[in-house]
């Protein structure tokens, strides 16, 4: 082998060894591709709290909402593979979006290197308390004998909350109007308000609310009834067989060096398995998850397919 090249690679090399020993020495950014407010958003927040304690840097929160987590999600796959710029998301722009949108603008599996699977969270149906329903079979009943008069919000159009309604409207055969939000936060916002009638959400920003009397909780979307929601039924226990759980991911772009996923993976199983943030998180129904980049992309590849399947029995497909 040509001497020079020889060099070359060994500079290259020394390079390489010498970034994973300086790293990290800049600023992190966890870029969330919602508004702030949400489920993600709270999750990413605490991370970024305890990732700058772990690891002696500064980590930010940058929101970047838009196109169901679209815009967030295209901005981390272009970004440097330098792990100083990842991705905390949602089931929708890691496993949903890429078969929904015509041209998401990413690859789930081609344009990142997962991290970590940080979370699963119970997704809760609530309404306005000013409506008359008090359990699912109520809702169900009234969208049935009023089609297209009841309406319900979503984080955005191919996000989880949006698909498990459709899901839902699907296996019962019922109409309810989709009115799609740029997150959690501005729909819940409109259904305090009254603007829409119902709508998916996550535990950890639904349940304050209901247990405050601003929402009234009509199910859980988990197989069974949830720890410390125990009043909460089981949307199963009406529509049989019916599920959907949300989950949230640490990912960085493709191409990030495996020393520094390594790295990140480690500090964030060891935030996740801190005790006091088990015990926040808990206190919402959130149960954190951890594990290897691996079983992240395992993971993954079981939530693409499940949901494949589920835009195509219900024809969904967004603009």
């Amino acid at each position: 082998m040509n001497p020079i090249r020889i060099f070359i690679a060994l500079c290259a090399l020394l390079l390489s060894v010498s970034a994973w020993a300086q790293y990290p020495n800049q600023t992190i950014t966890l870029v969330v591709p919602f508004p702030p407010g949400g489920t993600t958003d709270v999750i990413a927040r605490v991370l970024a709290e305890r990732m700058t304690r772990e690891l002696k840097q500064t980590v930010v929160v940058e929101n970047r909402g838009g196109a169901g987590g679209n815009l967030g999600t295209q901005f981390v796959a272009r970004a440097p593979a330098n792990g100083y710029t990842l991705l905390v998301s949602t089931a929708g722009p890691l496993s949903i979006n890429h078969n929904l949108y015509a041209n998401a603008g990413y690859d789930p599996v081609k344009n990142f290197a997962p991290v970590a699977l940080l979370a699963h969270v119970p997704i809760m149906l609530v309404t306005n308390p000013s409506t008359p329903f008090k359990t699912v079979q109520d809702m169900l009943t009234y969208a049935k004998a009023n089609p297209g008069k009841l309406f319900y919000g979503s984080q955005g159009n191919g996000t989880t909350s949006h698909l498990t309604m459709e899901l839902l409207k699907f296996k019962t055969g019922t109409s309810i109007e989709h009115v799609p939000y740029r997150g959690s936060a501005p729909a819940a916002t409109d259904l305090i308000g009254g603007a829409i009638q119902v709508m998916f959400d996550n535990s950890p920003t639904t349940l304050p609310q209901v247990r405050a009397n601003r929402m009234r909780a009509l199910g859980v979307a988990t197989k069974s009834r949830v720890k410390g929601m125990d009043d909460i039924p089981a949307i199963a226990e009406t529509v049989k067989g019916f599920e959907s759980v949300a989950w949230f991911g640490l990912v960085a772009p493709a191409g990030t060096p495996p020393d520094i996923v390594k790295r990140l993976n480690g500090v964030v199983n060891q935030i996740l398995a801190q005790q006091d943030v088990r015990e926040k998180f808990a206190a919402t129904g959130v149960d954190l998850a951890g594990g290897t980049p691996q079983d992240l992309a395992d993971f993954m590849a079981s939530e693409i397919a499940m949901w494949a399947q589920v835009i195509k029995t219900a024809k969904i497909k967004v603009d």
